[in-house]
């Protein structure tokens, strides 16, 4: 800025000169009279001819060319000009020091002295130029990572945050991440030093805590979703008694697993786990089919014997009723109620069997002969030979036996007649 104001009032400097800031010897009308180009111009001499131009410039005309007042109260005045005109320029660009700009998304914070004034939000803002206030930009839209256990990526392990002991007195080893924004930007700010840090220190203690609170297994399987909401939970409870301005917005789990150096023998535990599991699996699955088949089967007998038990029952009762009433009656009319039983007695006996009873003292020519069951004798021995030859077509000699049959059973109706006639005409004749 000064070389502008410099080329505005017609001073020209050049820095490569090698004669810049010598004065030649003579005197100053010698050194006017030298002709242009063969040295640079006095140091004084371009001060007071810088000077005399601001004067001019804000109307200061001096003494108008006269000696009043000597040459020395001139400059005086023109001294002091300039250094108004200095000292305006560098208040105002003190002043324009003290705007500045918030982008989108962030927030200013102005103090002053060093104590908190106020926020800003995005645009053109001005604060009072150092060192009475000063201002500090927070990003309150972004998403910062804190990453424990690794660094960038989950093969850059960091094994003095990774490994962690469980409940059950067993290591295993934790990657995760952790994501969180701001949400008060003066606490962010003023509450605490190394923020970032911070955040990162109450993860891994979060972390540690949870995990010595649970079993392996739980941790390295069925856990995990529930370990993260753990960490998420204690981290966000953590931060705000901390008043850090903190919002933690998610925590993932990037790799659980079992140190490396007992890798294998865990894998072989963890096969044996899964064999047993499978093993357990096919027993209980046997048993979920057996178990049922039996309890059926034994649900069907005891219904069975239930069932033989109430008709016993019921015919025992049934039999006892009937008696009872078969007593009346008898106590009532004893002849009439023997014949009944007698006459029902052999109903019952003379249906199930297969004889015929004939009467030949009474000297009845109507004789009964029971087709029907002689029928059915030669269809059940028809079917008894067919079943012992496994053919379903009667042989000859099957049909020549029934034939054998049927006219034995017709000679013996025939001499029972004969007989019948022989008795009828001896009894006629005496």
């Amino acid at each position: 800025m000064f070389v502008s104001l410099l080329k505005r009032f017609g001073l020209k400097l050049s820095l490569n000169d090698p004669r810049w800031g010598h004065r030649p010897d003579g005197d100053h009308k010698a050194q006017e009279g030298r002709r242009p180009g063969e040295g640079p111009p006095d140091l004084d001499q371009m001060w007071r001819d810088f000077n005399a131009r601001l004067n001019r410039l804000f109307g200061s005309r001096g003494n108008n060319g006269g000696d009043a007042g000597g040459p020395y109260r001139g400059e005086g005045r023109g001294t002091g000009i300039t250094a108004t005109v200095i000292a305006f320029i560098i208040a105002l660009i003190w002043l324009a020091s003290g705007a500045f700009i918030v982008q989108e998304g962030q927030v200013g914070v102005v103090t002053t002295f060093g104590r908190l004034s106020h926020t800003t939000g995005a645009g053109f803002n001005w604060r009072w130029p150092a060192p009475i206030q000063a201002h500090e930009t927070v990003n309150v839209s972004q998403v910062r990572t804190a990453e424990i256990g690794y660094r960038d990526n989950v093969r850059n392990k960091q094994p003095n945050e990774s490994l962690m002991l469980t409940d059950d007195e067993n290591i295993i080893d934790i990657q995760f991440a952790v994501q969180y924004t701001l949400k008060d930007p003066v606490a962010w700010v003023f509450n605490n030093r190394e923020q970032d840090l911070t955040v990162q220190q109450v993860a891994e203690t979060a972390i540690r805590e949870v995990v010595g609170k649970s079993k392996m297994d739980f941790v390295l399987y069925e856990g995990r979703e529930k370990v993260a909401v753990d960490v998420h939970n204690m981290m966000q409870q953590i931060v705000d008694r901390y008043a850090l301005g903190v919002l933690i917005t998610n925590v993932t789990m990037q790799n659980v697993q079992p140190p490396e150096q007992v890798q294998n023998a865990f894998d072989d535990a963890v096969k044996a786990g899964q064999d047993r599991a499978r093993a357990r699996n096919e027993g209980e699955a046997y048993a979920n089919q057996v178990i049922p088949q039996a309890r059926g089967a034994a649900f069907r007998l005891q219904q069975d014997a239930e069932a033989y038990r109430s008709m016993v029952v019921e015919n025992a009762t049934g039999n006892a009723a009937r008696f009872n009433q078969v007593v009346v009656e008898y106590a009532k009319a004893p002849a009439v109620t023997r014949d009944r039983m007698y006459l029902d007695t052999m109903q019952q006996i003379f249906s199930n069997t297969s004889k015929v009873m004939v009467d030949a003292k009474s000297g009845s020519n109507l004789l009964y002969l029971p087709l029907d069951k002689l029928i059915a004798q030669v269809s059940a021995n028809s079917a008894a030979v067919g079943s012992a030859h496994s053919g379903p077509v009667q042989s000859p000699q099957q049909d020549s036996a029934s034939s054998q049959a049927v006219t034995q059973a017709l000679d013996a109706v025939r001499q029972r007649d004969s007989r019948s006639r022989d008795t009828s005409r001896d009894r006629e004749t005496r």
